[in-house]
């Protein structure tokens, strides 16, 4: 099941700037595993903001579920998920 996501995030400015690398850095190792396995099959940022969208290769809502509820800067994060299915006029 392929779905678009869409990830704004927020981290207080007021957070350790030590708290802050190292949760970045636990989310980017996250992330790159994630891309190793197929599940998170395409990762852009959003010019001018701290954003990505993505697009998630997951064998379930359940899946996609738990995979972004795991990463390590969710709780600075406002997610928004949208289903895809194939185009009928995609070759």
């Amino acid at each position: 099941m392929l779905f678009h996501v869409t990830m704004d995030v927020d981290i207080p400015r007021d957070l350790d700037t030590g708290a802050r690398a190292e949760l970045v850095a636990r989310e980017k190792a996250y992330c790159q595993d994630l891309q190793r396995q197929g599940r998170w099959v395409h990762i852009w940022r959003v010019v001018g903001k701290y954003s990505n969208v993505s697009v998630f290769d997951v064998g379930s809502t359940d899946e996609l579920h738990d995979v972004l509820w795991n990463l390590p800067l969710f709780p600075f994060m406002t997610v928004t998920v949208t289903a895809l299915c194939p185009h009928p006029s995609a070759l």
